[in-house]
């Protein structure tokens, strides 16, 4: 294995809402994979569940124009910047 890492880095211990959502069969052989790369690449198992929440954020905080429209919004709660935003 390489010593590059992922994107997506090793999880953060954070407070949850509980969501339920639906992923085509696709994506969620992809998550899976994903998932299984991260465990090897950090040497810690992880269910591909756990890591929505996390692709998610950095995905959101990533977003030039949600950026934008948080700036604007002032109220709304910024969350934790993502190494290489």
């Amino acid at each position: 294995m390489s010593t590059s890492k992922l994107r997506l880095g090793p999880l953060p211990k954070a407070e949850t809402v509980k969501l339920t959502i639906s992923l085509s069969t696709n994506l969620k052989a992809m998550l899976d994979h994903y998932a299984a790369l991260h465990a090897q690449t950090y040497g810690e198992s992880v269910d591909g569940i756990a890591l929505i929440p996390h692709m998610l954020e950095a995905f959101m905080i990533r977003d030039r124009e949600f950026k934008k429209y948080l700036a604007k919004a002032g109220s709304v709660p910024h969350p934790k910047p993502v190494p290489g935003a």
